[in-house]
């Protein structure tokens, strides 16, 4: 369609165009591999998070059995396009302060765009597990000859399991689960939250740690200490 520019994506397997609309731009998102996650997961976090005054996309339409949705657009300000050395605590505090608000939802459950409802899991054990067997399947496959590989995909695993049973963690918290300063958008001086569809309910530390530890934008160990101190301040 003449009106449709592709723009870029992300890590996931959507993919986004901005829309000319007479008066406005909007976002239609395609997803044809886990589409349930990445159009009607995706919207029913947006509306919770909206729900809880926290800024996210709208839906405008849905054509789901044609693979897509239609959403608001942020534009393309991210805090990351913003940051610099002269600005970073700016930002950083800003940050903060929404990843504290995120964390205070305590409704989970929403009804998603086929009227069903949406039920935000829990981070629990098997998730961890299959997580972290990405590190195989995304790596170790690579660059380990094939006996190498089993075995040590036997003592990884192992180790795993072992490390996840006894963490004793609460896992009682929204968290976004992509918390960095690209998904963070600038909108009318308000900060907009994207990139939501991978929710759970979990620990704290870990939308922190993301933030904090940001591979995009590097900082250093002192920064990272103000930031994490600036935090438990705020609890």
């Amino acid at each position: 369609m003449k009106n449709l520019i592709r723009i870029k994506g992300d890590a996931s397997f959507r993919k986004f165009f901005r829309k000319r609309n007479e008066n406005y731009t909007s976002i239609v998102v395609f997803a044809k591999k886990e589409k349930f996650k990445n159009l009607l997961v995706y919207d029913a976090i947006n509306k919770i998070l909206n729900k809880n005054k926290i800024l996210a996309p709208n839906l405008y339409k849905e054509n789901y059995s044609k693979n897509h949705i239609e959403i608001q657009d942020f534009g393309n300000d991210t805090i990351f396009n913003k940051l610099n050395k002269n600005n970073k605590m700016y930002y950083f505090k800003k940050a903060l302060n929404l990843l504290c608000k995120i964390q205070l939802i305590k409704n989970r459950k929403i009804l998603n765009f086929k009227k069903k409802n949406y039920t935000i899991p829990k981070y629990d054990q098997k998730i961890l597990i299959k997580e972290s067997n990405l590190f195989c399947e995304w790596y170790i496959k690579h660059y380990f000859p094939k006996i190498k590989k089993d075995k040590f995909l036997k003592q990884f695993k192992k180790i795993i399991k072992s490390l996840v049973s006894n963490l004793k963690l609460k896992n009682n918290f929204f968290v976004h689960r992509d918390f960095h300063v690209s998904n963070l958008m600038i909108v009318n001086n308000r900060i907009g939250l994207i990139d939501s569809q991978d929710a759970l309910i979990g620990n704290r530390a870990y939308d922190l740690a993301s933030l904090i530890d940001d591979v995009r934008f590097k900082t250093s160990k002192s920064f990272k200490k103000k930031i994490f101190d600036l935090y438990v301040k705020k609890q």
